[in-house]
């Protein structure tokens, strides 16, 4: 039997007449061609299956695994070495979770350095992939490749972002044999996950600061990079591995005209939202959308919801609350997080604070990073861009402004002041509005933090 990798799938030649389909991982009759096919992921079950069954079988599937050149010894603390022991153990297959400034990519450098195998990893944004190629080639001395950013360039170990991942691996799924997926959450619901699907690599390690906590997508998660080996919350490493803190809740009202307009336009979207609920009580909030768009009523809803989430953006408590807290912290490193750019803007506008946002270009976004961790620079403020992954040293303060936020972002920009240093203490200013779906947020946020903490001890 002569199995093929063909854009993504595996293609079977004749079967032995003693052997059912049935067995072949994955498999099923594609009636185009009358062949047998199975997703690329299922190569390393496909083959433990046929060594099983002792079964001779010609395997054309690799396309010439690249062979990497020389790794330098990567150093890792204490329990960054105990995590790779664990994906190790674990048959070098599954996900990490680890908090935000704990060294995630380090740990995954160590992996490449230590299997030794070509290797794909895949990253969210463009900012990302210049990060990942830098810190490689500080310990890895062959060429980096890269997908993404207006370049195409594949190398025994290459980076690519998710979106140039999913469009090339029918053609590279079959050239690494370690694939690394960086904030591995993104996947696991549908979108973009073919790009997992694709890749035969039958080593596989996820990063993430906070896994889904949705059994079905973490169940997906599973069976494209692997189950979660070993976690780790912030309360873990905070004192030794990452900077104590203290998180502070400073509760705002608004004046009494902004919240007459608020709840006028809360009580344009709740019933709406209620009665969807009453239908579907299990459905996404995606779903909802989606539902609601196809009525004019439910467009009406969108729109009001819409509005009265820009208003708890910005308004004029949470303005004066993050003037007071840039003046009492003016010789610390600051970080600003607001929900959207147009908060990030004013408060650029208003304060002379850079913006870090998706509208910059990269080399402008390096030079800022470069001028903050030198002093020149104070205070940054950002909506999105500075959540995932992107290292900002020396940050010591963050301001958080937009309390919509769900977990995720609640832990991202939490640890990007956690980075060590000797000395350092943390401040994280999380503002948000009494008597508000902001509000409501906020506590769930605050126990299933809790609740996550209870279950790492």
């Amino acid at each position: 039997m002569r199995i093929e990798y063909d854009k993504g799938t595996l293609r079977f030649g004749e079967l032995p007449p003693d052997f059912p389909p049935s067995r072949l991982p994955g498999a099923l009759w594609d009636p185009r061609v009358s062949v047998y096919r199975a997703p690329g992921c299922s190569y390393r079950r496909l083959l433990e299956t046929l060594e099983a069954e002792e079964l001779t079988f010609d395997d054309r599937v690799s396309g010439g695994f690249l062979s990497p050149g020389p790794w330098k010894d990567v150093e890792l603390r204490a329990y960054q070495e105990a995590a790779l022991d664990a994906w190790e153990i674990a048959g070098c297959r599954g996900t990490i979770a680890l908090p935000t400034g704990s060294g995630k990519t380090r740990l995954a450098i160590a992996a490449m350095a230590r299997t030794r195998l070509a290797a794909l990893c895949l990253v969210p944004t463009r900012v990302l992939l210049a990060q990942w190629v830098r810190e490689i080639g500080k310990v890895y001395s062959g060429a980096v490749g890269q997908l993404g950013d207006g370049v195409r360039e594949v190398a025994p170990v290459t980076v690519s972002t998710f979106e140039s991942a999913w469009r090339r691996m029918p053609e590279i799924g079959n050239r690494f044999d370690l694939l690394v997926v960086d904030e591995a959450h993104h996947f696991g619901r549908g979108e973009r996950d073919e790009a997992l699907e694709m890749s035969v690599a039958r080593c596989r390690l996820g990063l993430s600061a906070t896994p889904p906590s949705d059994p079905e997508t973490l169940e997906r998660l599973a069976t494209f990079v692997g189950p979660v080996v070993y976690e780790l919350s912030i309360g873990d490493l905070a004192g030794r591995w990452l900077s104590d803190f203290d998180l502070v809740t400073v509760a705002l009202d608004l004046e009494p005209a902004e919240r007459r307009e608020y709840e006028a336009e809360i009580a344009l979207y709740r019933p709406y939202r209620e009665r969807y609920l009453s239908i579907r009580p299990a459905a996404t909030w995606k779903e909802f959308l989606r539902s609601a768009h196809r009525s004019p009523e439910g467009r009406r809803a969108v729109e009001a919801w819409t509005r009265a989430r820009r208003m708890l953006a910005f308004h004029r408590t949470k303005r004066e609350a993050v003037s007071s807290l840039l003046a009492r912290h003016g010789e610390s490193r600051v970080l600003v997080f607001t929900s959207d750019n147009r908060a990030a803007y004013r408060i650029a506008r208003e304060h002379l604070v850079m913006p870090v946002t998706c509208d910059i270009g990269r080399a402008e976004r390096r030079e800022v990073l470069e001028r903050f961790e030198k002093g020149e620079l104070r205070a940054l403020v950002s909506a999105r861009v500075l959540n995932e992954g992107l290292d900002v040293p020396e940050a010591d303060v963050a301001i958080l402004v937009g309390g919509s936020t769900g977990e995720r972002e609640y832990v991202q920009r939490i640890g990007r002041t956690l980075r060590p240093r000797p000395g350092k203490r943390a401040r994280i200013f999380e503002l948000v509005t009494r008597g508000t779906s902001e509000f409501s947020r906020f506590r769930q946020r605050r126990e299933s933090l809790a609740a996550r903490a209870r279950s790492c001890v």
